[in-house]
């Protein structure tokens, strides 16, 4: 498949596209008749990209990521602790949005107090 063609069927950004193309790990790519042509491993890595640039990874990160992933077969532990660490991060940023809707809640409250307060008193 062409770049267009897996960017237009697959919803890849074209940027990422070249970007990946960029990183030297797309072996199976080849160029025909001037236009990247991409096959089912190449499909499989760019899913595995995308699933990481929907979970929050930059960048640098995917690209170390998947460089272990494709050239260092043996790397799973080294994987799952990429993983781990970027999932520490978003439980962190689950439990300080956890920690903003209870102070939401707080207010709520007190002014729904206040509110009760006030109608005794008309």
């Amino acid at each position: 498949m062409k770049q267009s063609e897996v960017s237009q069927q697959y919803h890849i950004p074209v940027e990422v596209l070249k970007e990946y193309e960029t990183w030297g790990l797309c072996d199976s790519v080849k160029i025909v008749m001037g236009a990247w042509q991409y096959d089912d491993q190449d499909l499989e890595r760019l899913g595995k990209i995308m699933a990481l640039h929907d979970i929050g990874f930059e960048n640098d990160e995917i690209k170390t990521y998947m460089q272990l992933n494709i050239l260092k077969p043996d790397s799973q532990v080294e994987q799952l602790r990429f993983l781990e660490k970027k999932r520490g991060q978003k439980l962190n940023q689950i439990h300080l949005e956890e920690q903003k809707i209870e102070r939401i809640d707080y207010l709520r409250q007190e002014i729904r107090k206040a509110e009760r307060k006030g109608s005794k008193f008309k």
